[in-house]
């Protein structure tokens, strides 16, 4: 087999305009959640923290996790009681981090603009120095390797774990038609603890991006750079496997074969939906039920909670290790 640089799927984005709403319909859902965070840095060197460009909150799995995002940056703009990471830049690296930052958050500002729901989709790399050259011999333009931290639950605790990415550039920097599209690498820790997820969730493994019919070609040849793989499926449905998880782009007249009844009318290009592997898909149903949702089957034999029932992504839940 090929040796892939781009492995599976880090995680995926839902930027939602009301965090509150979000967290309490992911716990209604049956997910672990825990409250947003809101990432703080002084506006000036010396300067009081103060949230920055966006707050967030990740439901965990091992080997990826969803994050729900919201906009936020500067005084007055996080919740009462909300929970302020300051993080720690020299004070001369401090405009060019601000910068940065800012930027981030003008593009997610302007999708969240476009439609609340999926806009942000990481890929998993076990080398991202080999995948940023391969995206640069391409062609295929990006804002080089970054490293951040960010907060992981271990058995000694709450610590931060160092994390490199990389954004992937469209006509915008760090934006691509859909949204924000890149890559991550974890540094390696064996100490994880993974939370248990009342719905029986267990991974993410999938994503799907709808486009216009005519544009297919053109977005699988983008995701094939991407990827660095080819795409297999049909002639409307092409799926990237990347290890246990799929990224799937699906013209816009298949949508409603693989989502019955959705009525999703999302601006094109968009991803509609995100997939979870769960233990028992019978008793995830039960359990979807009971908390007052009414899944559906698709096409595929799993159930999905609709857009719009659901913050405008469609969540698949799908038998793990079906046939």
């Amino acid at each position: 087999m090929p040796e892939y640089d781009i492995t599976g799927l880090h995680h995926v984005g839902h930027l939602v305009g009301d965090p509150a709403a979000a967290v309490a319909l992911y716990r209604r859902l049956g997910f672990t959640v825990p409250g947003m965070s809101y990432p703080a840095l002084p506006g000036v060197p010396g300067g009081p923290p103060e949230p920055i460009g966006a707050g967030n909150t990740h439901v965990r799995f091992p080997g990826g996790f969803i994050e729900l995002v919201t906009i936020a940056a500067g005084p007055g703009s996080v919740p009462p009681g909300a929970r302020l990471l300051p993080i720690s830049v020299p004070e001369d690296s401090l405009p060019g981090v601000l910068a940065a930052i800012r930027s981030t958050a003008a593009n997610l500002s302007a999708c969240l603009e476009r439609f609340e729901g999926m806009h942000i989709a990481m890929f998993d790399s076990h080398d991202p120095e080999a995948a940023a050259a391969r995206l640069t011999a391409a062609g295929v333009g990006h804002g080089g390797l970054h490293a951040v931290q960010r907060p992981a639950e271990t058995s000694a605790g709450v610590r931060m774990l160092p994390v490199r990415y990389l954004e992937i550039d469209g006509p915008e920097p760090g934006r691509v038609p859909e949204g924000r599209i890149g890559l991550a690498s974890d540094a390696p820790a064996t100490d994880l603890v993974h939370p248990r997820h009342a719905n029986g969730a267990v991974a993410l493994t999938g994503c799907l991006l709808a486009v216009a019919d005519d544009a297919l070609r053109e977005t699988e040849g983008r995701y094939a750079a991407y990827l660095g793989r080819s795409a297999t499926g049909t002639a409307t449905v092409r799926h990237f496997e990347l290890g246990d998880a799929t990224v799937t782009v699906a013209a816009a007249s298949a949508v409603p074969d693989l989502f019955p009844g959705s009525g999703q009318a999302l601006p094109l290009p968009s991803f509609l939906s995100s997939t979870v592997e769960v233990a028992d898909l019978a008793e995830t149903r039960d359990y979807l039920l009971s908390a007052g949702f009414a899944p559906a089957a698709t096409s595929t034999g799993d159930l999905a909670i609709p857009a719009s029932a659901a913050l405008g992504m469609t969540i698949v839940f799908r038998q793990r290790n079906r046939a």
